[in-house]
């Protein structure tokens, strides 16, 4: 399992290449910020990449949310808000994990 790298991009523009996924990665709390990150996957392979993102963050009632999986069509990109409140409390990382890894990249850059 391997840490995504984020890319700040800069007043003068900065050159965002896309980085292959692995099957399961993490992303790193100190990455997030106070504004959290967003993650955009690029799919280039044949099939549809099942997208999974896990979220321990709970609800204002206290219920726990809901983890995100959602299928990214092959040929197309979508992209993802990661929030700090989904980094697990004791590991301090969001994990991510694609169904296909082929031909898809990702890029990651903060929101704040």
């Amino acid at each position: 399992m391997a840490d995504l790298t984020l890319t700040r991009p800069s007043r003068s523009g900065t050159v965002i290449t896309p980085a292959a996924v692995a099957s399961t990665a993490t992303i790193p709390r100190a990455l997030l910020g106070r504004k959290g990150a967003t993650l955009t996957v690029f799919n280039g392979n044949a099939s549809p990449d099942t997208v999974g993102i896990s979220d321990a963050s709970t609800t204002k009632t206290g219920a726990a949310a809901t983890a995100v999986s959602q299928a990214v069509t092959n040929g197309t990109n979508r992209a993802f808000k990661i929030l700090p409140e989904q980094a697990d409390p004791v590991t301090k990382n969001v994990t991510v994990t694609h169904s296909v890894t082929s031909t898809v990249t990702y890029t990651l850059t903060p929101n704040d």
